[in-house]
């Protein structure tokens, strides 16, 4: 998928304008803490996807999710008037799901350096299974041992 480049420019446009209309002009009690993270917007510029974080519990999001639905028309004409193009898109709002992901990650990443450790704990107190040296011996060395017991005997003088 090619990002387009006048897409990409009007996301960036558009993401300004909702932020500032959030922050200046939406006087909503149910807006809660609300950052918008990114926007998307179609290759035809007709539909755009705006993704937001509230700071807060369950019951703050909910409300803030009914109150930029109801604040959609008033944010959508702002974008209209401030970008100047043709066809203004169509406004979606998506919770972003980033944070909680990225707590999840984070849990799974202690989770494995916990275990990374317990690990390499139990490795320094291993030993070997059998012997140290598991390998044979060449034929010459086994030569060389026998050689050895035979050297024990003593000679005729």
């Amino acid at each position: 998928m090619v990002d387009k480049p006048r897409a990409r420019k009007l996301a960036d446009r558009i993401k300004v304008i909702v932020a500032q209309m959030l922050d200046t002009r939406i006087k909503d009690p149910r807006l809660g803490f609300v950052t918008i993270t990114d926007v998307r917007v179609t290759g035809d510029l007709q539909n755009a996807s705006v993704f937001y974080t509230v700071y807060g519990n369950d019951e703050e999001r909910a409300g803030t999710a009914a109150a930029l639905e109801s604040a959609k028309g008033i944010i959508r004409s702002e974008v209209g008037k401030q970008t100047g193009i043709r066809l203004t898109p169509t406004l979606e709002f998506h919770l972003d799901s980033v944070p909680e992901t990225a707590a999840h990650l984070d849990v799974a990443l202690h989770e494995a350096a916990r275990r990374d450790a317990e690990l390499a704990a139990l490795r320094e107190k291993a030993t070997y299974a059998g012997d140290a040296d598991p390998y044979k011996k060449p034929a010459d060395d086994a030569a060389e041992v026998d050689g050895s017991a035979d050297s024990d005997e003593v000679a005729p003088a």
